[in-house]
C-alpha cells in the first residue's frame, strides 16, 4: 500500500524559506512514466501543480514558482523534497505530495497522480 507523509510546513514571513519533505513507502518505480510532485491548494481554489520530478530525474515547475522552488529526491531514503524560497503571502496553502504516472506534458496535472498525502500547511504572512 502506497503511503505518502508530508512534513516541514509551518508559518513564515514573506520572503522567507521552508523545506517540505515527503516520506514515501510502498511505492516503487516500475514504469518510465512514474513521477512524483508537489501540489498546493489555497482555500476556495483548485489544487494546482507546483513542481514534479520524473523517473529520469527531469523536473517541471509551474511558471509561478520557477527560480524560487526546487524539487529533489533522495532515492535511498524514499523521500521527496521541496525547497521553497522567497515565499509570498499568496502562496499560503495546503501543500500535498503526490505520486503517479504521467507523460512529460502532464507532470503538473493532478489527474495523472493516483496517490496523495494528507498535506502540510504553509502560511506566509506579510
Amino acid at each position: 500500500q502506497v503511503q505518502l507523509v508530508e512534513s516541514g510546513g509551518g508559518s513564515v514571513q514573506s520572503g522567507g524559506s521552508l523545506r517540505l519533505s515527503c516520506a514515501a513507502s510502498g511505492y516503487t518505480y516500475s514504469s518510465r512514466r512514474h513521477c512524483m510532485g508537489w501540489f498546493r491548494q489555497a482555500p476556495g481554489k483548485e489544487r494546482a501543480g507546483g513542481a514534479s520530478v520524473a523517473i529520469d530525474g527531469s523536473t517541471t515547475y509551474a511558471d509561478s514558482v520557477k527560480g524560487r522552488f526546487i524539487i529533489s529526491q533522495d532515492n535511498a531514503k524514499n523521500t521527496l523534497y521541496l525547497q521553497m524560497n522567497s515565499l509570498k503571502p499568496e502562496e499560503t496553502a495546503m501543500y500535498y505530495c503526490a505520486a503517479g504516472w504521467a507523460p512529460k506534458w502532464g507532470l503538473l496535472l493532478r489527474s495523472y497522480f493516483s496517490y496523495w498525502g494528507e498535506g502540510t500547511q504553509v502560511t506566509v504572512s506579510s
